[in-house]
């Protein structure tokens, strides 16, 4: 096990960063001088977890963030401070609803059975004013701004820095974009084992909102935060390999799409979880106005509404690009790294262990033609309607894990019902008179 103290010593670090993320994907941390990381590093910093969103109170024990040290990252912005991510124990055991620790023990299981799951992720985000209430760039304004060549170079040294950034870590990062919304960027690196992915799916949240701040911007991963315009998406391409990571089990080029029979499985248990799956990937109620938005100003939501797969098309809820692997177009940016990655682990191992059939595959255009899929479940309509999904997936609910799902689904809930109670100007302007 690397040795936090020698490695700040090695690179001059003076503080880290001792991480975990909560129920809700808030990132939480403590700032320990390296003078003390030993201690942390064996015994762990001390949290009270009703503080921030887990399903605890008061009365529960101390929650001990213990760093992974083999994950630490050197801020290359402030590289007097490393960020580790960190796995929540209290009183000895794994802390069952953390959704670091939800993840581990699915990346176990998925060993166990000797397959390895590979993930890439496609992280959108806005930037956006200081306040956050309108895109930073007054001259972005185009119709279709989709890979607009002037406006990503107005936004080139946030861009260039975050990416430069990536290539010191050496993520392997390899294209960046202006997106289809006003505002909107989206930046890619290489594919990685599901934990590594996650690690970095968090950083790079963390990364790209402190160096907007920097440039006196706001960046934001909200799933739909401008009305009219294109939602943040976060695409996750998926593939499972053997053991060692050296064959893609899900590759079978004499097969349908290149996709093997184990792949198919794999998506079989995707599509036959997918309602209560947007739970998860879809978590906040601004999710629901991007997975169910009206046509956007430049044409298209490219978010999907319907459970339907496919070959490549980007119109439909997962689309085979290539053999071996698919790309799942439902989670959005409010997504929690963890959960995001664990869902689509147990998702698939319940699809592999059922040989679940992913259903015929629709090549239609699903934004013009939808309406003639007669046979596909509709995504969820509201927050209410995915948790309510979850909570009746049985299944899927054991595959995340009791404790996490009852501590999940009772937050969710909560959050729902605060959403409710919340007075709008809309019930004011539509009511009023009546």
């Amino acid at each position: 096990m690397a040795d936090l103290a020698e490695f700040a010593r090695a690179r001059g670090v003076k503080y880290f960063m001792i991480s975990y993320t909560d129920l809700f994907g808030g990132q939480r941390a403590k700032l320990v001088p390296a003078q003390a990381i030993t201690a942390m590093q064996e015994e762990g910093a001390a949290f009270a977890g009703f503080a921030t969103w887990l399903d605890l109170t008061p009365a529960h024990p101390d929650m001990l963030a213990v760093p992974d040290a083999e994950a630490a990252i050197q801020l290359p912005w402030k590289p007097e401070v490393a960020w580790v991510p960190s796995n929540c124990v209290m009183e000895g055991d794994d802390v069952e609803q953390a959704p670091r620790n939800v993840l581990r023990r699915l990346v176990a299981e998925a060993a166990s059975e000797g397959l390895r799951v590979k993930t890439g992720i496609e992280a959108e985000f806005f930037l956006l004013s200081p306040e956050g209430e309108q895109i930073s760039d007054p001259f972005d304004t185009a119709e279709k701004p989709c890979y607009d060549q002037q406006a990503v170079m107005r936004r080139y040294d946030v861009i260039a820095e975050i990416c430069n950034y990536m290539l010191d870590l050496g993520w392997g990062p390899y294209q960046n974009d202006h997106e289809d919304a006003n505002g909107q960027f989206e930046m890619n690196w290489e594919y990685a084992d599901a934990l590594v992915t996650a690690d970095r799916h968090s950083f790079f949240k963390f990364m790209v909102k402190s160096v907007a701040e920097k440039h006196g911007l706001r960046a934001t991963f909200m799933p739909k935060p401008i009305e009219g315009l294109t939602g943040n998406g976060c695409h996750a391409h998926i593939s499972v390999w053997n053991r060692e990571g050296t064959v893609n089990a899900f590759a079978d080029l004499g097969r349908e799409l290149g996709l093997s029979e184990q792949g198919r499985h794999f998506l079989g248990g995707i599509m036959k979880h997918a309602e209560a799956l947007a739970a998860i990937t879809n978590p906040t109620v601004n999710s629901y106005k991007r997975i169910n938005a009206p046509r956007t100003t430049s044409g298209a939501t490219w978010a999907p509404n319907t459970v339907t797969w496919t070959g490549n098309n980007r119109t439909h809820m997962v689309r085979v690009p290539g053999p071996g692997r698919f790309e799942l177009r439902l989670p959005d940016g409010a997504v929690n790294p963890y959960l995001l990655q664990a869902v689509i682990i147990a998702a698939g191992l319940s699809g592999l262990r059922s040989k679940a059939d992913p259903g015929k595959r629709h090549d239609i255009d699903m934004y013009a033609e939808g309406h003639l899929v007669k046979d596909a479940p509709r995504l969820p309509l509201n927050l209410l309607d995915a948790v309510r999904a979850y909570d009746a997936d049985a299944e899927l609910k054991a595959m995340m894990g009791e404790g996490f799902s009852a501590s999940y689904t009772r937050m969710k809930m909560q959050e729902w019902t605060s959403f409710v109670s919340h007075f709008s100007r809309w019930e004011r302007e539509n009511t009023l008179d009546i």
